[in-house]
């Protein structure tokens, strides 16, 4: 072969192109968006056509005669010049059988690549520095989703999941490092490299087992994690390049173990005759339950709710987080003989003192679900509802499914929602599908300062939300029926940094306006629900009215009471919930193993 010039381009984008090494015809096929290598083969007399799908580690051979695996194709031919690709010289360092060899193209290098023609052996002759500078070369997979048109008006999951294909092509991308920053970046410690190799050995149920090793919640972490901020933020992948989409690649396992029937409880063999009381089955609960669950305690998680889950259930919306699978995962939980009670309030109905009289130790993930409002003129007209309040009635009530659930849905035409978080946009993309014929975001601060995940602005943006940036509400206005009409706003400008690194909103004076809305939702955060304490009044809390803990053990004031949380960060993401339940776990095996 000669100098790279001698290559025909191949204009479309794909992820690995591929050339005949005698007349430089390309291999590289588009078919309705998917990118394939494409070579002619002969295979027991016949002449087939065999898809390639470039995934480097293992070219699966795809053709319209059957091919078992360990079978050996008798040749390979470029489709053009019809010549063999054969390498006489060359034969599978693995298997022993004849190999082909095509020519692929990086940086204007030309890298010889084996194939061996007994189908499912994964040899392809490269060099470890060659398959990552190849690795390089394929792009991250964009997940399939609903047309936004379509999906702003259902209540259907929005992204529809990798497909087999895309997965494998998306883990080929992990470079499998030595010292992997990607596992620093998760708060449960997930092997992400040993979870994503197995995806690119087809082992999808493995995967899937892997990740459950430390995360009983793969399915839902899949989809609400914030994982650009966590684990994808270190890939190293994504200094020179985007990360791998570590997210979608989780969602898949789990999904595919679950549609397969794959999923198998663990056999609890041990059996240490203690027991644990959990109180909330939000992330931090259902981690620890399951934990110590597997350590041989009996567990009881104690539900306010006539529904499992926390914030999971009532406030994540189905289109992002399907409650079928939400129950699917819980389902696991009592399968390894955890018990639940419902409609069970702790704090008027059984104190934690009472708990601990029946219970070895008790575990609080009660989250923080007490509303917090702007404290402005007109917040107690109609119309004007928190983001719980709101959330709650759609997705645990059911109200978007009314009249076949009894809670009617909180309507309006021209409806705001005050806040940038991901609690806002979900408030958002609701009132778009319960039929609201206009949504704005009121945020003080810009677009960049949005604290809400790209990805959920994105939607929102596509779906016809509108955004009112750098501006605050200072009153509510109301009709005569006491109910809210409009809100007046001021325009805000940034100032320095404020303590939370975000540039401070500094009203503009004079910039008053008028924002003409129906139904106002105020998403701009939450607090520790005061419920738990006025029962508990010797359970310590921090100058916001959270629960005070040992950082290293999650233990609180109260010898044998755990915590962790939003009841003790206040509001953060679901896999930090799972993080803190793991640590209080930990820490609960050990004061109870040596406890008599």
């Amino acid at each position: 072969m000669e100098p790279a010039t001698m290559i025909k381009p191949f204009k479309l984008k794909t992820q690995i192109h591929g050339y005949c090494p005698h007349c430089n015809n390309s291999l590289n096929v588009n078919k309705k968006g998917d990118h394939f290598l494409i070579i002619k083969a002969t295979y027991k007399g016949e002449e087939v056509e065999i898809k390639f799908n470039p995934e480097l580690d293992d070219f699966h051979a795809e053709s319209s005669v059957a091919i078992k695996d360990g079978e050996v194709l008798d040749d390979l031919l470029c489709p053009k010049c019809k010549k063999s690709l054969i390498d006489p010289e060359t034969v599978c360092e693995v298997c022993g059988s004849p190999s082909a060899k095509i020519i692929l193209s990086s940086d204007a290098r030309l890298i010889p690549m084996h194939i061996c023609l007994k189908k499912g052996c994964d040899w392809n002759g490269l060099s470890t520095s060659d398959k990552r500078k190849l690795q390089g070369k394929i792009p991250r997979q964009p997940m399939p989703e609903q047309d936004p048109a379509l999906r702003a008006h259902n209540f259907d999951e929005v992204p529809y999941g990798y497909t087999t294909e895309q997965a494998i092509v998306e883990a080929t991308r992990c470079i499998q490092c030595k010292n992997p920053t990607c596992v620093e970046g998760c708060p449960v410690n997930i092997n992400i490299p040993a979870f994503i190799k197995l995806i690119t050995e087809h082992d999808f149920d493995g995967a899937a087992k892997k990740i459950k090793e430390t995360n009983i919640l793969p399915a839902i972490c899949g989809r609400v994690c914030p994982q650009e901020s966590q684990c994808e933020e270190r890939c190293i992948v994504g200094i020179k390049d985007e990360p791998v989409a570590i997210g979608r690649l989780e969602r898949f396992a789990a999904d595919y173990e679950r549609n397969m029937n794959l999923v198998t409880p663990p056999s609890i063999k041990i059996h240490t005759g203690k027991k644990i009381a959990v109180v909330g089955s939000g992330p931090a609960g259902l981690t620890v339950a399951a934990d110590m669950r597997s350590r041989g305690y009996a567990v009881t998680i104690f539900e306010a709710s006539h529904a499992t889950g926390g914030v999971l259930t009532y406030g994540i919306p189905e289109f992002r987080l399907p409650k079928a699978i939400v129950q699917f995962e819980i389902n696991y939980l009592k399968q390894m003989g955890c018990q639940i009670e419902l409609n069970h309030v702790v704090g008027p109905l059984t104190s934690i003192d009472e708990l601990l009289e029946e219970f070895d130790a008790v575990f609080i993930g009660v989250g923080a679900g007490l509303p917090t409002f702007m404290g402005i003129e007109g917040e107690s007209l109609g119309s004007v509802l928190s983001a719980n309040e709101y959330l709650t009635r759609l997705n645990l009530m059911k109200a978007y499914k009314f009249p076949e659930y009894d809670t009617p849905m909180p309507k309006g035409n021209k409806v705001a929602v005050i806040g940038g978080g991901n609690v806002a946009m979900d408030c958002a993309r609701t009132a778009l599908r319960s039929g609201a014929g206009e949504v704005t975001i009121v945020y003080r601060r810009s677009k960049t300062e949005l604290p809400a995940r790209a990805e959920e602005v994105h939607h929102a943006e596509q779906e016809g939300v509108i955004f009112h940036l750098l501006t605050s509400p200072i009153r509510y206005l109301g009709n005569r029926k006491s109910r809210v009409q409009a809100m007046e706003c001021i325009r805000m400008e940034l100032g320095e940094p404020d303590a939370s690194g975000r540039r401070r909103p500094i009203p503009i004076e004079g910039s008053n306006f008028t924002l003409e809305c129906d139904l106002a939702i105020v998403a701009i955060g939450t607090g520790p629900n005061p419920i738990i304490f006025e029962t508990t009044p010797d359970l310590e809390r921090n100058k916001w009215g959270y629960i005070k803990v040992n950082p290293e053990t999650n233990e609180t004031s109260k010898p044998f009471v755990y915590a962790g949380g939003d009841i003790v960060t206040g509001s953060a993401t679901v896999i930090e919930a799972m993080g803190a339940g793991r640590i209080a776990a930990r820490a609960m095996h050990e004061k109870l193993s040596v406890k008599k």
